[in-house]
């Protein structure tokens, strides 16, 4: 019974002592965020969200299956893509003529998903071996 209630009492003290250790956590630090880094995160994301939405036409689908791509796998790209790719892909987009659109779109995607399957990143095409 006495070995019982000095167990007690070390599991007491031990608790106590691990709630006190993670109070004194990292310090904590703030800062001012930018109104421009919102923008750009928030046209970033506007933009990517264009590209999926572009993946939804039929045309846009019926080549990535001609291509052996899935629309699922195309989105796992996309969202993998940095800004800055999201970013070429939407301008050059915008660049395009009305209609031819989706044919260089779906070239330029097909160029990234074997650029990514090169570098070893992905395995979607089995022709593209990785290094």
């Amino acid at each position: 019974m006495k070995a019982r209630m000095i167990l007690k009492r070390v599991l007491g003290l031990l608790c106590a002592a691990l709630l006190a250790g993670a109070t004194v956590a990292a310090p904590l630090q703030a800062s001012m965020v930018g109104t421009g880094s919102l923008i750009e995160q928030e046209q970033a994301q506007a933009e990517r969200e264009q590209l999926l939405a572009m993946l939804e036409r039929e045309d846009v689908q019926r080549q990535l299956q001609a291509m052996g791509v899935t629309e699922a796998d195309a989105a796992v790209r996309i969202a993998r893509m940095t800004d800055a790719e999201v970013r070429m892909l939407n301008e050059r987009l915008a660049e395009l003529p009305a209609g031819a659109g989706a044919l260089g779109v779906l070239v330029f995607l097909f160029l990234v998903f074997v650029i990514t399957d090169a570098l070893g990143v992905t395995d979607i095409f089995p022709f593209v071996h990785s290094r």
